[in-house]
């Protein structure tokens, strides 16, 4: 049963993943760096905002430990980034893919060996909850992204083809 639940769960955060990756195809620099809503959020600063929802839930929460970022961990607040396209999409990929190990090689009832702070904390109670968070989180964001590209370019219905 867990390989059957854990497959489908994996297909919805993959359609969610290439859904953020197929809204922002296409855009230059510029406009992966460009705010469109007062918060001050950039398109790049979100992708690179998910990566470490990525790296912080699969491998801090649910393993216990992560390797050390190639950069200093600045503040990520408002979701911008000094860092370049290329690096920024690498990263997430890397996290998705590590994400993705951790998936497949630990049961969904695994409890987490790490944990995230706050009431959030308190709900995570295995592996399968942390898969479900990262499903909501990354299809929330996707649609902040549809929204500011609709902003930046007039570009609609976007998504994986």
């Amino acid at each position: 049963m867990d390989g059957s639940e854990k497959n489908a769960l994996l297909a919805f955060l993959e359609a969610q993943r290439a859904s953020v990756l197929a809204i922002i195809d296409g855009l230059d620099a510029e406009a992966l760096t460009t705010a469109v809503l007062p918060s001050g959020w950039t398109p790049l600063g979100l992708i690179e905002h998910l990566g470490y929802a990525e790296r912080h839930w699969f491998q801090e929460v649910a393993t216990g430990a992560a390797e050390p970022l190639a950069w200093p961990d600045d503040d990520h607040t408002p979701l911008t980034t000094p860092r370049p396209p290329s690096v920024v999409l690498a990263f997430y990929r890397d996290q998705c893919a590590r994400s993705n190990a951790v998936l497949a090689a630990t049961p969904l009832s695994t409890p987490p060996r790490g944990r995230h702070p706050g009431p959030l904390g308190d709900e995570t109670t295995d592996l399968r909850r942390i898969v479900l968070h990262m499903i909501e989180e990354t299809a929330r964001h996707a649609g902040h992204l549809d929204v500011a590209r609709e902003l930046l370019d007039g570009t609609t219905g976007l998504g994986p083809r």
